[in-house]
């Protein structure tokens, strides 16, 4: 069964219920993972998605902050969240699809400006949450399973606009990394797509403190796609879609995408 999935962090999805149109009438993926809801589950526009072919959600929600949404025109059903690190926070969500796919969809605390968890509650919150991540992933290893979201760390050097600058700026330090790759590792995922895209600069954010996003292109690829192992071979045309950051009134961050044959 081949699909394409799409992960985007939406920064409110009833500010941008007409984005999130927009890319699902232009771009139509058979799965749409959104973060960063900030809404409750009957909150969200669903009817106005629906009506796009969009029939099914498997969400978690709360006023004002996180929330995670898979939208899908193939039937999904939800089997359930975890919160790691006991945050009480909507960060994570997980659906099957008919095939037997899991498809996690997670949010990553962004975990505040300093990178010191000793003087920033919100760091040291960021670090518990990837461990427990790590662990759960670690005890039962993810088999036909996808991961998606905004994991708040840009890994590689390429996936900053300046390595040697943002070494001390949250999302790209050694200690997030090493627990961004310590993840990974754990539950034997692959980077979609980087496998995809081996090479090259590649963002997914970009700060709206900058007066020209797209001039300065001091961006950071915080976004992904992995795969379990068994289907990581199954993956193939990674992309992101730059031109959304520049859409009327827009998320911060660019959707990604890519296609599986499963």
């Amino acid at each position: 069964m081949p699909f394409t999935l799409a992960t985007w962090n939406i920064n409110s999805v009833r500010l941008r219920a007409p984005l999130v149109s927009k890319l699902l009438t232009e771009e139509a993926p058979d799965i749409l993972c959104l973060q960063e809801c900030k809404s409750p589950v009957d909150k969200i526009p669903f009817d106005e998605f629906a009506a796009l072919g969009y029939t099914h959600m498997v969400a978690r929600g709360q006023k004002g902050y996180n929330g995670v949404a898979i939208l899908s025109k193939l039937p999904i059903e939800d089997i359930g969240d975890q919160d790691f690190a006991s945050l009480g926070h909507a960060r994570h969500v997980a659906g099957r699809l008919e095939n037997g796919t899991v498809i996690h969809n997670f949010y990553v605390p962004a975990g505040g400006d300093i990178p010191d968890r000793e003087k920033n509650e919100k760091f040291g919150q960021k670090l518990d949450y990837l461990s427990e991540m790590r662990d759960w992933f670690h005890g039962d290893k993810p088999q036909k399973s996808i991961l998606v979201g905004d994991l708040n760390i840009a890994p590689r050097e390429d996936d900053v606009w300046s390595h040697k600058q943002l070494l001390k700026v949250v999302s790209h330090t050694p200690i997030e990394v090493e627990a961004f790759t310590d993840v990974m590792a754990a539950g034997n995922w692959a980077d979609v797509t980087r496998n995809d895209i081996p090479e090259g600069q590649l963002y997914s954010w970009w700060s709206y403190r900058a007066r020209d996003w797209d001039a300065a292109d001091k961006g950071r690829r915080l976004d992904h796609i992995w795969a379990s192992e068994d289907i990581a071979s199954a993956a193939h045309s990674s992309r992101i879609l730059r031109s959304a950051r520049g859409w009327e009134k827009p998320s911060d961050h660019a959707p990604v995408f890519a296609s599986f044959d499963l």
